[in-house]
């Protein structure tokens, strides 16, 4: 049944369908009577009564004298789901396809969406602004590049489902998919058996809990090799391929590593192996790469990472959550 709504009325039916999407209400779940939903907005009694007449009439709620009012069926909750990837554009420096990282996650992603039966989204914020008004219309939005400086403020405020790659939020709904890299770094010392070395390790400028953890999990699994091992820690932009290493050649040239660890960008291999007088190793962070290092797969990560986020879709009132895949070492 066509019903024809005022500006008044339908933004009253876009706040509850708003307020009954972040609820998770689904068909049969009990909605609010006429009365409460006056007290949580500035609609008269009048327009609370047309507008939920008019979603009845259109089949949405169903009311029973007596009883209440009951959502009969929920426009928003479909079969087909429209999933968002957005990056933060202060973080992938020269653009997402530029970034050997970022273009491998994302091809992995759309992949398995789309092989999902699922429609496909891609776009970006930035450390100060998030398009959360869009991201209203869809189910769900999945993040990455979220660091320290990131405004994270606006999260609470969109309809649509948080899910966060790379990176652990400790906000109400919002599910963190991190990876451990704990293991793979234990995996290094432990081939490096009990030869010492002199380990360079790079870390990134961009601060995170993830990247304060690495950190930390690799001067553990240093301390714990058996050998002793004399390790230096400089920090890096590998986000940045324009970004000047001369400091970090200066390093390598002076501190003469054996290994060298962390984030770096893959076009530094060449320039690095130049400011060194003996053959080096080098073991960087890498996603399905084949070359040494440390590496996540991202097709079995993601496997593990879209039923999850399906899962939650069905369950939004969850309190949310963190999740771990680990990485491996590629020697």
């Amino acid at each position: 049944m066509n019903v024809e709504l005022t500006p008044r009325h339908l933004q009253l039916r876009d706040l509850l369908f708003r307020r009954w999407k972040t609820a998770g209400l689904k068909a049969g779940d009990k909605i609010e009577s006429q009365n409460e939903i006056t007290k949580f907005c500035d609609f008269s009694l009048i327009t609370v009564i047309k507008t939920l007449k008019d979603l009845e009439a259109e089949g949405v709620i169903r009311r029973q004298v007596g009883r209440g009012s009951f959502l009969e069926k929920a426009p928003w909750a479909e079969a087909h789901h429209r999933v968002g990837f957005f990056y933060n554009r202060n973080i992938v420096g020269g653009g997402i396809f530029n970034n050997e990282f970022y273009t491998r996650l994302v091809i992995a992603l759309e992949r398995g969406i789309v092989s999902d039966g699922h429609e496909f989204v891609m776009g970006s914020f930035t450390h100060e602004k998030m398009p959360v008004t869009f991201w209203d219309r869809l189910d769900m939005v999945v993040l990455a590049g979220i660091t320290d400086e990131t405004d994270i403020s606006s999260l609470g405020q969109t309809t649509s489902q948080i899910s966060v790659l790379d990176a652990t939020l400790d906000l109400p709904g919002v599910h963190s998919y991190g990876l451990d890299y704990g293991p793979a770094f234990k995996e290094m010392f432990d081939r490096l058996g009990n030869r010492p070395n002199r380990v360079l390790y790079l870390d990134t400028v961009h601060l995170s809990l993830e990247q304060a953890t690495r950190l930390k999990k690799f001067k553990a699994a240093c301390a714990a090799s058996e050998a002793v091992q004399i390790l230096r820690v400089t920090e890096v932009n590998q986000e940045d391929p324009t970004a000047d290493i001369a400091p970090l050649e200066a390093t390598i040239a002076e501190f003469q590593p054996d290994l060298i660890c962390g984030y770096m960008h893959h076009r530094w291999h060449a320039r690095l192996a130049e400011a060194l007088s003996k053959p080096v190793r080098i073991y960087p962070y890498g996603l399905d790469s084949h070359r040494p290092g440390f590496v996540v797969e991202s097709g079995a990560w993601l496997k593990t990472v879209l039923p999850t986020i399906y899962q939650n879709l069905d369950d939004r009132p969850g309190a949310g959550g963190v999740h771990t895949f680990p990485a491996h070492f590629v020697y």
